[in-house]
């Protein structure tokens, strides 16, 4: 028991220290070092280049050092391959918003080493497992943070599923921690908040999915996460602009196994559809998978119908009608 009390009153004390707020005085050493240095006081530029070698601080427009003899906050050693930089670190993994406690919690590891790397013995092997069992226990204290460590692992899994990049899945895990600090889970499914969560980060970092993709990884219908999107956008107050018909080549092209110069003639084609307005009003994917279609035919690279449509989530009708607008309203003479 005595080994329980003294796990819990860790767990106090690192609560605490979360908690603390920051004196003034910190704050203000804060606000001037984000607010200094970041633009020239001769010429106003604000492209500034630190020199590392010299320890200066100087701006690439007109050449004035604005800094010098700054500390380099970088480690002092050098590490060559993954297994140098791991023996040679000496501090922990940053901080993240996809672990409901940021990361920032102790684990007792599950080899029955000491800090030297020689085994524990046999007598304080039993010790060991119980506080290694009551410590996973008092990481997940209360209701919230188990609803909170459920619904990250979840995003996690759908991000995983998607092969989205790291900001994506912070930025989710931070849309959802909004929702959850202004009460907006109550009536909904933890599965279809995060899945909504995830599908207005995707928009956020433009690296968008549709609502059908994100509907096949997750355990809720497109219809439940669409509601639930529009509903916390609004009260989030998320300004998120119409999703791009060009931020989808990229992808389909990747999916088609294009060229590079296909893909530059797809997005010159998005970019003339936007300036006469052919876009608006249509679906971003269709209106995309189109313009992959004439770009690779115009390119000697040819897909057929069958194959846009499979990689783009749309019908080979969609395709025939978005092509034929594009083709005549921007003058592209396509030879079948």
């Amino acid at each position: 028991m005595a080994e329980i009390e003294k796990l819990k009153m860790l767990q106090s004390e690192r609560e605490a220290l979360k908690k603390r707020v920051r004196t003034p005085v910190r704050e203000k050493e804060v606000k001037r070092e984000a607010t200094s240095e970041t633009v020239c006081p001769e010429c106003g530029s604000r492209q500034l280049v630190h020199d590392y070698e010299r320890a200066e601080l100087v701006c690439k427009n007109c050449g004035l050092v604005l800094d010098e003899e700054f500390i380099d906050r970088g480690p002092e050693w050098r590490a060559f391959d993954h297994d140098q930089r791991v023996k040679r670190s000496r501090v922990g993994a940053p901080m993240t918003f996809t672990i409901h406690d940021k990361g920032l919690s102790t684990m007792i590891d599950w080899r029955n080493r000491d800090s030297y790397g020689r085994a524990i013995s046999s007598k304080n092997r039993a010790q060991l497992y119980r506080l290694r069992k009551w410590q996973r226990r008092i990481r997940v204290s209360n209701a919230t943070e188990r609803n909170l460590a459920f619904a990250l692992s979840e995003l996690d899994r759908m991000a995983s599923a998607l092969g989205l990049p790291r900001n994506v899945r912070e930025t989710a895990a931070v849309i959802y921690r909004d929702a959850v600090d202004k009460n907006l889970i109550r009536g909904r499914s933890i599965e279809g908040v995060a899945a909504a969560a995830l599908y207005a980060a995707c928009r956020q970092c433009s690296v968008p999915r549709t609502l059908d993709e994100i509907a096949e990884v997750s355990r809720v219908s497109r219809k439940e996460i669409g509601r639930t999107y529009r509903f916390i956008s609004r009260e989030l107050g998320l300004k998120l602009l119409p999703t791009s018909p060009i931020d989808y080549v990229p992808r389909f092209c990747s999916g088609l196994s294009l060229k590079g110069e296909v893909q530059s003639r797809a997005v010159e084609i998005l970019r003339q559809a936007g300036e006469r307005e052919l876009t608006s009003g249509r679906g971003p994917t269709g209106v995309a998978a189109a313009a992959i279609y004439i770009s690779s035919i115009l390119s000697g690279e040819r897909r057929t119908q069958r194959e846009v449509a499979e990689v783009a989530g749309v019908t080979e009708v969609t395709i025939r009608n978005r092509y034929k607008e594009l083709a005549e309203k921007l003058d592209i003479e396509i030879i079948l």
